[in-house]
């Protein structure tokens, strides 16, 4: 038997492992699965070649919890190790000093990989590691070598026939949940579901082998049959050519990433080699209102291993909107976001799927113009995310960027400046869009807009308020306004001017009257010669104030958001209410029809409340008596 001492120059080097990777303790699994497929792989490498003679035979991967041994063994039948490998492979950590690690890399997390300590990692939740293995080279003495977790190790030789490893877990009083058949079948879903080398786990019920009595026939105890349980799939969907699936296939494969998920809406299969190498398949899936809940269901692998779900260092922010998984070699297990930052591969990654987002959504536009609009209330999520935070693609993408006006129809942004040029250009030469975030609240005004020939849009989602924000600050000669900003005569203010049938005078008294009722807290009181058909009391909102005050209560921020509504009480003295009833009543008959038109109005903006309210339907039920 050999004894030594690992090549590290910090004596305490094993105790910083287990501490400064807690939070990451259970990676282990992954590193020493994959180190077990990359045996397996250089093994079939090796044999396709000609270096390995014969037969592989069976190479599964298997993974064995023993409760009472309290062992975790990763067991492969790949290449193995001689003598001098273990003592090459094993025996070094190459770290300056346990100080400079931790020094430089206390602010990042998930570092195993980048810097050979895959194996090492399994430190993090064992108290001593066994290796037995032996080389695929014939006549190879088989070894074990043995370490409790400090820089002392043991190095003995052993009787094993067979080729390939066995790492043996003694797992820590601390980490016992790791004996969990239920917790490692988990971390291996999760992390290896995959990996190109087939991974037993146990063994599962085969319940194919259950055949149901035919008619007539008498139900007979069917056998419990077992098989192995595999965890993973070897030739995942992403690294097969297009041409060889179906939309079923990917369909299927979408099911399997998001069980219970509705059908995504389509796809884009991604499949590069120069001057990166990149594969994955993203999908487009039914969207909510709620952008955050949709967020990190991209999943990032390298050759098949799970990485990360928290891809926004590769993937434009407006794209993790997406679902799907992306595959590449070029980006390491476990880096910093500092690197991914500051990396090539990673920003031409970035570019590259941008670039095949917008391309795949110009092929839908231009293909079947009806199925994209269709599609649009989910489409434009994205695609507005990405023109808010994204310059290529808002070049690439404007062009098939819609608008949907209330009556459903929708119009590129071209198509629709020329469709209201003529009627909603407003005096500074701005073509004036009119909007509505809630359709059924805005009704009434809607109503009032369409008599008068405008066209009014639906920009309800949480995002238009910067969407209309970026198309009006990037000179496309454009203004949004809501539908209750303002009155119609002014909204685009290019209607003749109506007169009133009232004298100033008269004007005046009925102003006093709503001062009265509306009160100092209540909104700003005019006077306006409107149509006799547009309702007596309006109440609007300045355009301005409101948009910055919805922006700010969106970002979390304080400021305006916290402010109380701004709103004008605009009195329409063509309305016959008005010009005669309120002119020419009582004061108790003028404050209490005043009272009742202003809550009205306060009602139709979704404002009146409480007691308020109460009051107003207690008033209403009078009437009607």
């Amino acid at each position: 038997m050999q004894k030594g001492n690992i090549s590290v120059q910090a004596e305490n080097i094993f105790p910083i492992i287990k501490q400064f990777l807690y939070s990451d303790q259970e990676i282990f699994l992954r590193e020493l699965v994959s180190n077990a497929v990359d045996a397996t792989t250089k093994l079939k490498t090796l044999s396709n070649s000609g270096k390995v003679k014969g037969e592989l035979g069976d190479t599964t991967i298997e993974i064995i919890v023993d409760k009472e041994a309290k062992t975790l063994t990763i067991k492969d039948k790949g290449i193995g190790m001689s003598e001098e490998e273990v003592m090459k492979y094993l025996n070094q950590v190459a770290f300056s000093s346990a100080q400079d690690f931790l020094e430089k890399y206390k602010n990042e997390s998930g570092i195993i990989g980048h810097f050979g300590l895959g194996f090492y990692s399994a430190f993090m939740v064992a108290d001593k590691v066994d290796v037995v293995t032996k080389s695929f080279v014939e006549g190879t003495q088989a070894v074990t070598w043995s370490c409790t977790g400090d820089p002392e190790y043991t190095l003995d030789t052993n009787d094993k026939t067979e080729r390939g490893t066995e790492v043996i877990l003694h797992i820590s009083e601390d980490s016992v949940e790791y004996l969990e058949d239920s917790k490692i079948e988990g971390l291996l879903t999760k992390y290896c579901k995959f990996l190109p080398v087939s991974i037993k786990f146990g063994t599962k019920q085969d319940y194919s082998k259950d055949v149901e009595p035919k008619e007539g026939e008498e139900a007979v105890e069917q056998e419990e049959v077992f098989v192995d349980n595999i965890i993973n799939s070897v030739a995942p969907l992403w690294k097969k050519l297009p041409a060889d699936l179906t939309d079923e296939d990917y369909k299927s494969f979408y099911n399997e990433l998001y069980p219970f998920s509705a059908p995504p809406l389509f796809w884009i299969h991604l499949n590069i080699d120069y001057p990166f190498s990149l594969t994955g398949v993203l999908y487009f899936p039914k969207v909510s209102n709620t952008l955050e809940v949709q967020k990190n269901k991209i999943q990032l692998y390298s050759n098949q291993v799970y990485v990360t779900d928290d891809v926004k260092e590769i993937v434009p922010e407006f794209l993790t909107l997406l679902h799907g998984v992306i595959d590449s070699p070029d980006i390491p297990l476990n880096v910093s976001r500092s690197y991914l930052q500051s990396d090539k591969n990673v920003k031409k990654i970035t570019g590259y799927i941008t670039k095949k987002v917008a391309d795949k959504l110009g092929e839908l536009f231009k293909e079947d113009r009806k199925s994209y609009e269709e599609k649009w209330d989910d489409i434009g999520i994205f695609v507005k995310y990405g023109l808010i935070s994204d310059e290529k693609f808002y070049d690439r993408a404007l062009p098939i960027t819609l608008m949907k006006n209330v009556d459903g129809e929708h119009f590129t942004i071209e198509d629709y400046k020329a469709k209201i040029k003529d009627t909603q250009t407003d005096k500074h030469n701005k073509v004036v869009c009119l909007y509505t975030n809630a359709p059924d609240e805005h009704d009434s005004f809607i109503q009032s807009a369409k008599n008068r020939g405008y066209d009014v849009l639906d920009l309800g989602t949480v995002l238009d308020n910067h969407f209309m924000q970026s198309l009006e600050s990037k000179g496309q000669e454009l203004t949004f306004i809501r539908v209750d900003s303002d009155t119609v005569d002014n909204l685009v203010q290019k209607d003749e001017v109506i007169a009133s049938v009232l004298s100033e005078k008269e004007e005046e008294s009925v102003k006093t009257v709503f001062k009265a009722v509306v009160g100092e807290k209540g909104g700003n009181v005019e006077t306006k010669a409107l149509s006799p058909d547009d309702q007596p009391i309006i109440i609007t909102k300045p355009e301005f104030m409101r948009r910055m005050k919805e922006m700010q209560a969106m970002q979390g921020m304080g400021g305006m958001a916290n402010f109380p509504d701004t709103y004008n009480v605009v009195v329409n003295t063509n309305h016959p209410l008005v010009a005669d009833k309120i002119l020419n009543g009582k004061e108790a008959e003028q404050k209490d029809l005043a009272k009742y038109l202003y809550d009205l109005a306060l009602l139709n903006q979704n404002m009146l409340k409480g007691a308020d309210l109460t009051s107003f339907i207690n008033k209403s039920l009078t009437f009607i008596k």
